[in-house]
């Protein structure tokens, strides 16, 4: 697992934008992974509510992908 520098409260949610603009669906476990870490390292609520609308996006990204994967094995199994 890769050690989280010290990063400023500002850097940490630089970092879980750049996640949520750049993540496919090819990263999108590690990156959400990654998000959370960064997240909990958050001093305080304040700092993570700044936050929760990027967390909540990469949260919806995983789930709507994962959708389309679910839907498009079941069109190849029939």
């Amino acid at each position: 697992m890769d050690e989280l520098p010290i990063l400023t409260a500002d850097d940490k949610l630089a970092e879980i934008k750049r996640l949520y603009y750049r993540t496919s669906q090819q990263t999108i476990k590690e990156d959400l992974a990654r998000a959370v870490r960064l997240l909990k390292s958050m001093g305080s609520e304040e700092e993570r509510e700044r936050a929760a609308v990027y967390m909540d996006g990469l949260s919806q990204m995983r789930s709507d992908w994962a959708q389309r994967s679910e839907k498009a094995k079941g069109k190849r199994q029939k």
